[in-house]
């Protein structure tokens, strides 16, 4: 029997892989995406001076992800077709093991409960395309930190990891494209 969230594709990866440009090369040829949580929440908390910043505090960053994560898990339930997803709800968990954080038993329900398709696409670290800005921060290293953490994180959620391939924007929606085909 299929889950019903099959359709949810999972696209993650440490800062700097990729993932992003894949997200928009998606959407250019019409499919249904949803943004990355943690670019949006610090422009938005740098914006209104909030304290919910990877750098400030975060434990309430994580918070803010989650949450953006489950309206995106919400909002995606009202399309059709293939959703593609900038990283989910165990992003979060991630997130807060890297940071050395615990994680709070609602967030580990909140990714028993949100599911995605069982296949989650993972970019390793490219250090080729890796840059910083105003909200990446983080060097190549934390770069490879994070994946490693998110490479631990999903499967301990009963996902399936397909690592993306170091290739062009075209290769890489090819790749996905071939692996959604398979059953």
């Amino acid at each position: 029997m299929q889950n019903q969230t099959d359709h949810f594709i999972v696209l993650t990866g440490g800062p700097g892989s990729g993932k992003t440009t894949l997200i928009e090369a998606l959407a250019a040829r019409g499919y249904a995406t949803a943004p990355e949580a943690g670019r949006n929440i610090i422009q938005d908390q740098s914006a209104v001076g909030g304290s919910a910043l990877p750098w400030d505090n975060k434990a309430l960053f994580a918070e803010l992800m989650l949450a953006w994560e489950l309206r995106s898990h919400r909002a995606a339930a009202r399309q059709d077709g293939p959703v593609f997803f900038d990283r989910g709800v165990p992003d979060t968990l991630a997130y807060l093991k890297l940071c050395g954080l615990p994680t709070p038993a609602h967030m580990q329900k909140a990714a028993e409960h949100f599911r995605y398709n069982r296949r989650v696409f993972i970019a390793p670290p490219w250090p080729e395309i890796f840059t910083q800005d105003a909200e990446r921060k983080q060097d190549i290293e934390e770069a490879q930190r994070t994946y490693d953490a998110l490479a631990d994180t999903y499967p301990r959620y009963g996902y399936q990891l397909i690592t993306l391939p170091h290739a062009s924007v075209e290769e890489r929606l090819a790749f996905i494209v071939q692996r959604l085909k398979k059953p």
